[in-house]
Formats: C-alpha cells, structure tokens, sequence
C-alpha cells in the first residue's frame, strides 16, 4: 500500500460535524455489540452457576455475537462505514480511506462504548462482574497470539472485501452479514482455547470494568 495514502489530518476535522456523528455512531455500536455479546455470556454463567465452558455455551457465544455485528454493523455503515473495531479501523487508515485524527476518534468512541456497555450490563444484572478474557488451561500466551493473529486478519480481510474495496460490486449488500459470519465461525475455533477476541475494544471493556484496584486487592486478600 503506497505511504502516500496515508493521511494524518487536521485538527478541525475533529470538530466538523460528520466526523462527531461518525464517532457516534462507532459508539452506539460498539455498546449494542458488546451488551449483546458480554451479556450472553453473563446470563450464560447466571443459569449454569458459573459452571465450566461446554459446546453448548461456545455456540452461544458465536451466535450472539455474530447476530449482533451483524446488526452493529448495519446501523453504523452509512455513517462510520461501520467499523466496530479499533483493528478495522487501522486497517482503514492504513489503506488510506480515513485520517490518522479520525481513526482516533474512532478509537476512543469505540473504546468508550465497550466500557459503558459493560457498565450498564454489571448495573443490570445487579452488580454481575463482566468476564475479562483469559486463556484456557494448557494454552499459552504465543498460541494465543497466533489464534488472535489469524482470526483477526481473517475478520479485516472479509471487511476489506466485502465492504471497503471499491471493487467489491454488488457483494458491498452482504457486507454485515459476511462480517458476522465470520466472527462467529471464528468463536467457534478460537472461543475454548483464548475467548476468540479479534477486538481490542471488546477485551478492553470487560477488563476496565472487573478491573480491581490494589486497595481493593489488598482488602480481599486481609479478609
């Protein structure tokens, strides 16, 4: 990709109104697709008692969150283009289609709206913790990396095709649903050895809002 595409902006794009309205709606979609995702899988251990992970909660999981891109996806597209997703947002700085200004903006609405997702789903459920991610028992922090690598190249990629290439014809109709498709697919891979991330947004929030402060630590371990 040539380096000339790459655009750092200016600071009064920030305060034009298309740019507040695309950061918006980044926001408004990362909070329905985080509350949906994050809350399956709270109301998943509500009704087993925090019971162990079985296929059945996996396919779950792929399901709400595939739905729910699905539906995010589809809401923001006319206005952010939809991203949902810092990683989709680079790589559409990197491709030249947005600012490096904008694509912090993005970032920080997206950012935002996965922890106020998570705020409301913990003050919904009566104070429910969000589950951070974590790796399962004998999978280690490099095959980790190499699953997040993969499924979120894959997950770029189909965005890439399937919405921002201006060649992608009449296939740009199907863009949300293929984008869905492929998170859910690849939950179903990846969810039972890392959780199946491929967001930073969607990891970040659930993390903040568990996150216990040293104090906090503190007192637990006294008590």
């Amino acid at each position: 990709m040539p380096i000339s595409k790459i655009v750092i902006g200016n600071a009064s794009e920030l305060r034009q109104s298309d740019a507040l309205k695309a950061a918006l709606a980044e926001f408004i979609s990362m909070l329905i697709f985080v509350f949906a995702g994050q809350g399956s899988g709270m109301a998943y251990n509500k009704l087993t008692n925090n019971g162990a992970a079985t296929p059945a909660g996996v396919v779950a999981a792929s399901l709400s969150h595939a739905f729910a891109l699905f539906v995010a996806v589809s809401v923001a597209a006319n206005i952010s283009g939809g991203h949902v997703n810092p990683a989709v947002t680079f790589g559409a700085f990197i491709g030249g289609h947005i600012t490096l200004l904008r694509t912090i903006l993005y970032w920080i609405a997206q950012l935002l709206g996965s922890v106020v997702a998570c705020l409301l789903l913990k003050f919904a459920t009566a104070g429910l913790e969000t589950s951070a991610f974590a790796l399962s028992s004998g999978v280690g922090a490099s095959n980790a990396l190499v699953f997040e690598i993969v499924m979120t190249f894959g997950l770029v990629y189909t965005v890439y095709a399937t919405a921002v290439d201006p060649k992608k014809g009449d296939i740009g109709i199907i863009a949300p649903i293929a984008i869905g498709f492929i998170v859910g697919a690849n939950i179903l891979a990846g969810g039972a050895f890392d959780g199946a991330s491929m967001n930073p947004a969607v990891s970040f929030g659930p993390s903040v809002v568990s996150w216990n402060s040293p104090s906090q630590i503190t007192s637990t371990i006294l008590t």
